[in-house]
């Protein structure tokens, strides 16, 4: 297994990816970090899958995202992927879309137990992770660093291969394109979210904004970012 592919290149979709890699059709699924639930949207509107079952840790989005009611196969919950509230062998695949490194250092093997737990025998993981590089990454480590969290992640998806609790079915590496109209959506999106506290000096935020607006054009700035994905299944 390796953490990064510089020479991969490709700009993917990452739902197109998924959709067009895993055998979702009828699937009970498990999402475990669904942000603002734009993926589970995805997801539930392909029509491909039965049920998903959508966990958000940060307890502000949680209670927005129980405010969606167009998506009758989706139950949304508030839960982390350390303790995912359901019974064993339920999902078909369980999803995390970069949201490995969230979990906290000490909880992240735990985590991939309760992967492998809720798993059917043959079930599939998603695990996609950003890889530490890029443009976009360069500005994001001037306020939130999180080269030990992801490197922290990837040895915790090693350590469950290597015990043999989950099987390495293949990697992918590509690239995934991000927009911003200007600072302020990305102040808005990437720096006052809810779920972290990013409390940024006037000097830090200043630096922010000079490192992102080296990339701004007339049209806004956009991003492409190395993004890892580990699938993994639970053997049969």
């Amino acid at each position: 297994m390796k953490i990064a592919d510089p020479a991969q290149t490709s700009l993917l979709n990452e739902m197109e990816l998924l959709l067009g890699t895993l055998p979702l059709d009828g699937a009970a699924v498990l999402e475990l970090g669904c942000g603002k639930a734009q993926k589970t949207r995805t997801l539930a509107e392909s029509g491909r899958v039965a049920h998903i079952l959508a966990l958000e840790v940060d307890a502000i989005q949680h209670e927005r995202n129980l405010e969606i009611t167009d998506l009758p196969q989706v139950e949304f919950r508030h839960g982390g992927a350390e303790a995912i509230p359901a019974e064993d062998g339920r999902f078909d695949a369980v999803l995390m879309f970069k949201s490995l490194h969230h979990v906290p250092a000490g909880h992240m093997d735990r985590a991939l137990r309760e992967i492998a737990r809720v798993l059917r025998p043959g079930g599939l993981a998603w695990i996609s992770e950003p890889v530490y590089a890029g443009d976009f990454n360069e500005i994001l480590r001037l306020f939130h660093d999180e080269k030990a969290a992801r490197e922290a992640a990837f040895a915790a998806v090693c350590k469950a291969v290597d015990d043999g609790s989950l099987h390495l079915e293949r990697q992918l590496f590509f690239n995934t394109r991000s927009h911003y109209r200007g600072f302020a959506d990305f102040d808005a999106r990437i720096i006052r979210v809810t779920h972290t506290d990013h409390r940024l000096s006037d000097d830090v935020h200043r630096q922010v904004r000079d490192r992102f607006n080296a990339h701004l054009t007339p049209e806004g700035a956009t991003f492409h970012t190395p993004n890892r994905v580990d699938i993994l299944r639970k053997p049969a």
